[in-house]
């Protein structure tokens, strides 16, 4: 199940992550179009070439329907077979990292490619409109459809988007003190990467998801760390113990966090050890000397 809040709005897929695709602009999808066709144009000379070059037992008509079927294989059916076979793709959008897919964010299906390559060829297409019908609604609309797009609920977006890491979370200075005093020994790695992750997608999540995640976590980590001190956001709470974990965790890989000494013996006087006994007097054997 999904939900749209709108061609220019964000998609909200079935695990309620709202996905903001980057829709295609004018210039690079009017470049993916002029590769598109210059391909387009050698595949026709290609196979008009093969066409002229067979026996002459064909008549006019045969010559003319052959013709036809090359015409419909190069306008229709290059981009209709390329972007069911290639998920969305031709080789121009390929080259400009472009790819088309279903409004809700899903892979294109035949069907979505068919429409979308039909009312391209009849109406958006250079000819019956000169390119106008499909460049107006491009231009009014927020993810710059065409006519073709509008009626398969499709829209092209940018494939290859750098992608940012997000940093690590911080510990506000305010709350550095009371970090440094947690007692984060019961906090195991599976609930790190769970607030982790949590803190990472948090953007993305719808907000009554990000609500419901956030509190769940929070009720956790409070219930084997510490509550925290009073008007301290959810979010900031677990962004602060994960910081204090990371914190402590490099500490102790790079050797200084401080090593706690065994406790000394009081100073005093060392207790000397007990006199030796004495030796017992020598008895004189049965060949001593006379004293």
């Amino acid at each position: 199940m999904t939900q749209q809040t709108g061609y220019g709005g964000p998609i909200v897929t079935g695990e309620a992550v709202a996905v903001e695709l980057r829709p295609a602009g004018v210039g690079s999808r009017g470049v993916a179009l002029i590769i598109d066709f210059i391909v387009q144009f050698l595949l026709a000379v290609l196979l008009l070439w093969l066409i002229a070059n067979l026996p002459s037992s064909l008549d006019v008509a045969g010559v003319e329907a052959l013709g036809l079927v090359v015409f419909v294989a190069i306008v229709l059916g290059y981009p209709v077979g390329f972007e069911t076979l290639w998920r969305g793709r031709t080789p121009g959008k390929a080259v400009m990292g472009l790819r088309v897919l279903r409004d809700d964010g899903g892979p294109v299906r035949f069907r979505h490619v068919f429409v979308r390559g039909l009312v391209g060829v009849v109406v958006d297409r250079p000819g019956l409109s000169f390119g106008l019908l499909a460049l107006i609604p491009m231009l009014m609309t927020a993810r710059s459809k065409r006519l073709g797009d509008l009626a398969a609920g499709t829209v092209v977006v940018q494939d290859r988007v750098p992608s940012r890491v997000a940093p690590p979370p911080e510990i506000p200075p305010q709350l550095a003190v009371w970090a440094g005093a947690l007692d984060l020994s019961r906090v195991t790695d599976d609930l790190a990467g769970q607030i982790r992750q949590f803190l990472t997608r948090a953007p993305q999540l719808a907000p009554w998801k990000r609500e419901e995640m956030g509190s769940r976590l929070f009720q956790e980590v409070v219930a084997v760390t510490a509550s925290p001190p009073a008007e301290v956001p959810p979010g900031v709470y677990l962004a602060t113990v994960l910081a204090e974990r990371r914190r402590r965790e490099i500490e102790r890989l790079q050797g200084t966090q401080p090593v706690m000494a065994p406790p000394s013996a009081p100073a005093g006087p060392t207790p000397s050890s007990p006199p030796a006994d004495p030796a017992p007097p020598a008895t004189p054997g049965p060949f001593a000397p006379p004293t």
